[in-house]
């Protein structure tokens, strides 16, 4: 009876399940993931001894620890008394990762001039109708279309795939807090004025504030598309970064390091979306 009151309250709408629940719940679906692919995997190498787009849970294993501890071919081999921190430090993930978190993170911080510019164009008339129009039509330019473009005005290195993630993802995001700010009812502005506040009081103090947790929100929601032109400049023209060792591994049909490194990108992703909610819960309980 309490095993059938249980499932009741499961699917009640206005129930509450115990904590034992949500957290057995949530995992639920990892778990028939990984069996599903372990028994898939199992099967395929039964019939195929040498298949190499499933590994096996032991190849697995092997790709992981070869990934964090050896070094990359194109650089210089370690000494023999090399500690495991210094392996770990020179193999092919921790450069991978580096190399990529840098480009993300520099991409992350170009996009608060574009989330200031789309607040300050729903502020202000004068900057909506300068730069609205443009943005609109911009906004509607497929990125990777422009990725010669970038090539030939910033080289391979750097600049040109971070740019690609700004240009692919900012125009969303200004005109995703336009729409956001220009939502925010007229008469709190007008009250505002009342108690003398200055225009940059009003943007800033009364605008931004009530839209932060929302602008917040677009920029975990636009993680994975930032990810996606990373991913595409990586690949293009790269000598580093978790894409491009992606795209090498690929020529060898090394699955046992490729997955992986896929798995480590999510695991990135989302630690970093779950940051970005704690972050946004801590500054707006109210929201």
């Amino acid at each position: 009876m309490s095993a059938m009151s249980g499932w009741m309250e499961l699917a009640d709408i206005q129930g509450r399940p115990k904590r034992v629940w949500t957290q057995t719940l949530s995992w639920v679906l990892f778990a028939l993931g990984v069996a599903l692919y372990l028994q898939v995997s199992v099967a395929r190498h039964r019939e195929n001894p040498d298949d190499r787009v499933m590994p096996t849970g032991a190849q697995l294993m092997a790709g992981v620890h070869s990934a964090v501890m050896s070094q990359p071919e194109e650089d210089d081999p370690l000494d023999d008394g090399a500690s495991t921190w210094q392996k770990i430090t020179h193999g092919m993930l921790w450069k991978d990762t580096v190399a990529s978190s840098k480009r993300f993170g520099i991409s992350l911080l170009l996009m608060v001039p574009a989330i200031l510019l789309g607040l300050h164009m729903a502020v202000f008339p004068l900057a909506e109708s300068m730069f609205l129009r443009f943005f609109l039509f911009f906004d509607k330019i497929v990125a990777l279309s422009l990725l010669p473009i970038l090539f030939i005005v910033f080289g391979i290195d750097q600049w040109s795939k971070i740019m690609l993630m700004v240009i692919g993802v900012g125009p969303t995001l200004l005109l995703d807090t336009y729409n956001l700010a220009r939502a925010v009812p007229r008469e709190q502005v007008v009250k505002a004025f009342t108690l003398r506040s200055s225009n940059w009081d009003v943007a800033y103090r009364v605008v931004l504030k009530q839209i932060l947790p929302q602008v917040l929100n677009s920029v975990r929601l636009n993680l994975k598309p930032l990810a996606l032109f990373l991913f595409a400049g990586e690949m293009i023209a790269s000598t580093d970064g978790l894409a491009y060792r992606i795209a090498l591994m690929r020529r060898h049909m090394g699955m046992d390091i490729i997955l992986p490194y896929l798995l480590w990108v999510a695991l990135l992703l989302f630690v970093l979306d779950g940051a970005l909610r704690i972050l946004n819960r801590r500054l707006h309980p109210w929201y």
